[in-house]
């Protein structure tokens, strides 16, 4: 199975990444991974290092003319803000010394990792905490999971999103996007989706929704406040069969879930409408089953979200994820200073007044990283020939028991 790893501080002077169990000669360049590198900046209302950054990765093992190679893939993103910033990065992470007259961070900010992260750490000095805990890090997540999304874009399974709210701005039910996104899936499946909801400065599909989430959006930064918001992640071209029922773990709504709650900030996620669904008979809930146009079994509406009994049922897959506030505020909340145990005002950390469009494009990712592992868990193989062979054969085989 496919596992990654990921280590680097927010202002260090990289991030570094390693792939482990990726199947041989599946295509991969730097290129595919900077595409959805340059996405996770995407969004009006980020703050002043998106024009410090320029995130492009360097691959130094696992592939070889263009294709992995089944060993370990490594990565590296250099952070421009490490050099370029005038804060004193070198100084205040130097790995050597021992921090003598590096001034100590010591305002924790209600709602971040700061507090918490100093008791399980026992630092004195929150600046570990706020460096390894930042969304910095989904950089290097993005690296490492699109090298998954490389394996399912080999089989016709694509991942792509749109975000549906911005604070108070956006919609509130699934019906009020539903046929624009359905139109553009059966244009281009996710990818279609994805490429007209970039086109959007907030990533939505309608251009009358996206004005005014950026009024709103000038709202918060005059009120020197922060918004969150809610997003949807699809994926096209999935198979029936992915996950399982028979143990808990290898229910794939469940790794879903965990994997939009494993980002930064996100504190909710839902299969379907799964949330809307609690409020609604079956009758209005459970999606009959029918033929379609080549014999094989669909589902006429998709409320779950494309799987039943923690498998895939052939459906597209949907999945929304829905993020808090950021916690960094040019306007103090109150605080107690670790140093002096005083009342006081937090500092303010440069940040973002949203960033649910960048979370989106990440939500992607860990997406894609989630089910690539459920299609090799079903398909397996040590190459991209070798799976060929095995869907191939499942294809063929009869469908009925």
């Amino acid at each position: 199975m496919i596992r990654y790893l990921t280590a680097g501080e927010s202002h260090g002077e990289a991030l570094i990444g390693i792939v482990e169990g990726m199947p041989a000669k599946v295509p991969l360049t730097a290129d595919a991974i900077n595409e959805h590198l340059a996405r996770r900046w995407l969004g009006y209302g980020r703050g002043g290092r998106s024009k410090i950054e320029n995130d492009q990765v360097h691959i130094y093992s696992g592939v070889r003319f263009s294709e992995t190679l089944g060993s370990p893939i490594s990565f590296r993103i250099d952070n421009g803000a490490y050099e370029k910033d005038r804060a004193g990065w070198p100084e205040k992470m130097a790995v050597h010394g021992d921090g003598n007259g590096v001034e100590r961070v010591t305002m924790p900010r209600p709602g971040h990792a700061d507090l918490a992260g100093m008791q399980k750490y026992e630092f004195d000095d929150i600046r570990p905490v706020i460096d390894r805990s930042s969304a910095r890090e989904t950089a290097m997540r993005v690296a490492c999971c699109s090298v998954a999304r490389q394996l399912l874009n080999a089989f016709g399974i694509h991942v792509g999103s749109h975000v549906v709210r911005i604070g108070e701005v956006g919609y509130d039910d699934p019906g009020e996007w539903i046929d624009r996104r359905n139109e553009l899936m059966s244009e281009g499946g996710a990818k279609a989706v994805y490429e007209a909801a970039d086109e959007s400065e907030t990533r939505m599909l309608d251009a009358g929704m996206t004005e005014r989430c950026i009024e709103h959006i000038e709202e918060a930064k005059s009120a020197k406040d922060s918004l969150g918001g809610a997003y949807e992640v699809i994926v096209s071209g999935v198979p029936a069969g992915l996950g399982s029922y028979v143990h808990w773990d290898r229910r794939l709504d469940g790794q879903l879930v965990q994997a939009i709650c494993s980002i930064q900030a996100q504190k909710a996620a839902e299969v379907g409408d799964g949330f809307r669904n609690a409020a609604r008979p079956g009758s209005k809930v459970h999606d009959p089953i029918v033929l379609d146009s080549d014999d094989e079994y669909a589902r006429r509406t998709n409320h779950a979200g494309g799987i039943e009994g923690g498998t895939t049922n052939g459906m597209p897959i949907i999945v929304r994820g829905y993020m808090k506030p950021i916690p960094t505020l040019i306007k103090p909340l109150d605080s107690v200073d670790t140093a002096t145990r005083e009342p006081k005002p937090t500092r303010y950390e440069r940040s973002d007044i949203t960033s649910v469009p960048a979370a989106s494009t990440v939500a992607e990712a860990t997406v894609a990283y989630t089910l690539a592992n459920a299609f090799l868990e079903k398909f397996g193989g040590d190459s991209l020939p070798e799976i060929r062979r095995h869907v191939d054969a499942a294809r063929s085989a009869p469908t009925d028991a």
